[in-house]
């Protein structure tokens, strides 16, 4: 399944090795998933990453690797309503691409997190994780072995 990845998204996987965004690219391989991201998100995360300390920059040269990047979408063929015009990229390029974005931004994306834009899903990555994992999709490695 193909999971697109917010820059938001990006640079908690960079800042914390213990939270849902990193738990993403560890658990990627097995539940198949492929994880996306576009230029436009990238650079976001690029431009952020050096608020936090040395070791998220170190962190984003391997997590980058893992990403497939996709070109960004900037326009769509269908009515949209929605107010962040600078996240309109993020959900466009998903919409094109994905079945389900991954967000940390509960401001810009506040109207349609947890629910649907034209069929894509729009989740917190604990959500998204829970929800494979209640669904059967996904069996998390248990602790120790």
């Amino acid at each position: 399944m193909n999971v697109f990845l917010d820059s938001s998204v990006l640079l908690a996987a960079c800042g914390s090795s213990n939270g849902a965004s990193r738990t993403l690219f560890q658990l990627a391989s097995a539940a198949r998933w492929q994880l996306l991201a576009s230029p436009y998100a990238i650079s976001e995360a690029l431009k952020n990453v050096s608020k936090f300390p040395a070791e998220a920059t170190r962190a984003w040269i391997d997590l980058r690797r893992r990403l497939y990047v996709v070109d960004d979408v900037v326009s769509l063929n269908r009515p949209v309503i929605f107010a962040a015009s600078k996240d309109r990229p993020i959900l466009f390029t998903a919409l094109a691409y994905s079945r389900v974005l991954l967000t940390l931004d509960r401001a810009d994306f506040a109207d349609i997190l947890g629910g649907q834009f034209y069929g894509l899903r729009v989740r917190l990555p604990s959500t998204f994780i829970a929800e494979e994992r209640a669904a059967g999709r996904l069996i998390l490695p248990k602790h120790g072995t």
